[in-house]
């Protein structure tokens, strides 16, 4: 989740619904300027007892932030506590119970992706030897229940851990026990940005799908594939799901922007601490009729705030966030936007994967969404074949995107190779899900631990 960082820079007070809209139309960008930005989280543990570690305690959450510093990043601090860092390869920060994220930065080709991942592995792996943690890629906790686990001295995750119970079931999973790879893309204009939603949104089953890494809850296989994906059908429903209206004509800026005002707000960011708003409304906001400050009118940076509360399956800020992927080793973790990447930045790519989605239905849509988490690629399409028959057309589309876009690294390689994962999962036809479930039901004999020694980085 974002973290502030410090004040925005040119921050302003709103003055009309004109300034909101160009948050949006203020990312658009010439094809030469596109980049990546890839998101991965990671859940860190003690190797002793595979504990999670808590912020304050000797070689727990503070002290793996500190120790990271030696690497040129520098802290964030709310409250007098180290929260986040920032440096030339992004951000890194915390989720509710402790999970690290590393935001990247905004990269110009796959191998530069890759690359900022790798260096960040290393960084956290190096603290981890001398902290004695260690960094398990996955998508959910196998063996934590909620009360096992931490909560982060951040603002902003007290307020939502109190509103979550209040309007889903499973909120406070998704806050705490979950973790999830990201990808992040620009777009040229209004029309291009509508295009990319459109095939982002309908193919996010099939990357939830691929990606499918947390079939385990408190130690046992819980019935799911992706529970992490299951879990966001039990959130909130004000701010989560497939948005039926991106795939309405005229879908634009202003479309998303009512959306966005009409989720109901978490909190108002004011001198260095989170207000609590939650459930209030953003349109009473501009009114000046909030009651967490009555009289008060937003500033730009409160809206931009709120679009980051916002949960659906693909995200609009000024850019858009490919969100349906569970956390996984560092190959998926550069799969995931060379999938992305090869379907929305190739025009023939993002004709040909809106060709195979175009003729599905809102209910359609919605049945396949809500079947994945379970069944994986074994879900029935609109078209009446598997997500895995899909799948291998889907991956061609984007190798061919990605050969067009001929990004080469000193080897003279081009970025089509970090899409193996994929193909390795649609050749088996066995989901990283799958391949879990089969270690637990073979050689690790019920022994849930064995995972620690497999999926750590």
């Amino acid at each position: 989740m974002t973290t502030r960082t410090g004040p925005s820079p040119g921050d302003r007070p709103i003055e009309g619904r004109d300034d909101l809209l160009a948050i949006f139309a203020g990312g658009e960008k010439p094809r030469e300027a596109w980049r990546i930005g890839t998101e991965h989280e990671k859940f860190v543990y003690r190797r002793s007892d595979h504990r999670a570690p808590s912020f304050e305690e000797p070689g727990g959450i503070r002290d793996l932030l500190t120790a990271l510093t030696r690497f040129g990043w520098q802290p964030v601090a709310e409250n007098g506590n180290v929260i986040a860092l920032t440096g030339p390869d992004g951000a890194i920060s915390l989720e509710p119970a402790g999970q690290l994220e590393l935001s990247g930065a905004q990269r110009e080709h796959l191998h530069q992706t890759c690359a900022e991942a790798g260096r960040h592995l290393a960084q956290v792996k190096a603290v981890g030897d001398e902290l004695g943690v260690g960094f398990l890629g996955l998508g959910m906790w196998p063996d934590k229940a909620r009360g096992d686990l931490p909560v982060m001295p951040k603002g902003r995750y007290a307020i939502m851990l109190d509103y979550m119970p209040k309007v889903g079931g499973l909120g406070l999973d998704m806050m705490l026990r979950t973790c999830t790879i990201q990808t992040n893309l620009d777009y040229a204009s209004e029309a291009d940005m509508a295009a990319k939603f459109r095939v982002g949104l309908a193919l996010q089953p099939l990357a939830t799908a691929l990606f499918a890494n947390s079939p385990f809850t408190e130690g046992r296989p819980n019935g799911f594939l992706s529970f992490r994906s299951h879990i966001w059908s039990d959130t909130d429903p004000d701010r989560t799901g497939m948005l039926p209206f991106v795939f309405e004509e005229g879908f634009g800026y202003e479309r998303y922007l009512d959306y966005a005002l009409d989720v109901p707000m978490y909190f108002v960011f004011r001198d260095g601490r989170y207000i609590d708003a939650a459930g209030q409304s953003f349109r009473d906001f501009l009114d000046g009729g909030l009651p967490a400050l009555p009289g008060e009118r937003p500033l730009v940076s409160d809206f931009t705030d709120h679009l980051s509360t916002i949960f659906p399956e693909v995200r609009l800020k000024s850019f858009l966030e490919m969100r349906g992927a569970d956390g996984g080793p560092w190959s998926r973790i550069c799969a995931l936007p060379a999938l992305w990447v090869g379907l929305l930045y190739d025009q023939h790519s993002l004709d040909a994967a809106w060709d195979e989605v175009k003729g599905w239905s809102l209910a359609e849509r919605e049945l396949l969404r809500n079947a994945v988490p379970r069944l994986g690629l074994s879900a029935t399409t609109p078209r009446g074949e598997t997500l895995l028959e899909l799948g291998r057309r889907i991956l061609a589309v984007a190798e061919a995107g990605l050969n067009r876009r001929a990004r080469f690294n000193e080897s003279g390689d081009n970025e089509s190779g970090f899409l193996d994962p994929l193909r390795e999962v649609l050749a088996s036809g066995q989901t990283p899900a799958q391949r879990l479930l089969g270690r637990f039901e073979g050689p690790w004999a019920g022994d849930i631990s064995r995972i620690y020694e497999e999926e750590s980085y």
